[in-house]
């Protein structure tokens, strides 16, 4: 697999994450960007498209994109490679086990982008913005640190507004169709991802929401 030549991407095993020996948690910064920028996590990353694209445009910001499938990021880690952008890295893991690979206090920011909304009550235990992965992204971000989630589901939006008002998150954003109402983010604009592209030609709306989680 050509991710194993890549200096850009990690894949390490699952034992070596249960078992804290992952070497770059709480030294990505120090070891690997070898700079202080704030770290920002693409969680669910896919081919990788809004993580090189985000670190395209914001060079002073270093980026993770991390998916269980590194077939999926292998383009976007070969991007990165072939542009020779340094600021912008992929890990293959499960998302339930970020905590073992970034440290406390960490992370500045998190985007979760077009996560599967899992629509079925009996699935609400993988929603990437339920009670449970939001007490885990807690643990890794910074006092101050902040979630975006983008998605086509007018279901997730709908459940992730309701989660956040319900426990007493601070909703710092909402937009239920961010290429149609102004004021939208220009990050969030910027660039489509290659599924974003197709529900885009059909007019279904994009959502997005930028939150913080309570103490």
């Amino acid at each position: 697999m050509e991710n194993e030549t890549f200096s850009n991407v990690f894949q390490p095993t699952r034992e070596e994450v249960v078992g804290d020996l992952f070497p770059l948690k709480g030294k990505w910064n120090s070891d690997f960007f070898k700079n202080d920028n704030p770290l920002v996590l693409e969680l669910g990353c896919g081919k990788g498209e809004y993580s090189v694209g985000l670190a395209q445009k914001y060079p002073n910001k270093n980026f993770v994109g991390i998916d269980i499938k590194g077939a999926r990021f292998w383009r976007g880690a070969k991007t990165a490679v072939d542009e020779g952008l340094h600021n912008v890295a992929f890990i293959r893991t499960q998302i339930e086990l970020i905590n073992h690979v970034f440290d406390e206090n960490e992370v500045d920011e998190i985007w979760i982008t077009f996560p599967d909304p899992q629509i079925k009550y009996k699935r609400t235990k993988h929603r990437m913005t339920n009670s449970e992965f939001l007490q885990l992204y807690k643990k890794v971000l910074k006092k101050d640190g902040v979630v975006n989630l983008k998605t086509d589901s007018e279901f997730m939006h709908g459940y992730t507004l309701g989660l956040l008002h319900g426990e007493g998150h601070e909703v710092l954003y909402a937009n239920h169709n961010v290429y149609v109402n102004e004021g939208s983010p220009e990050e969030v604009t910027a660039f489509q991802t290659f599924y974003e592209k197709q529900y885009l030609e059909v007019n279904k709306a994009i959502t997005y929401i930028r939150f913080k989680i309570k103490e």
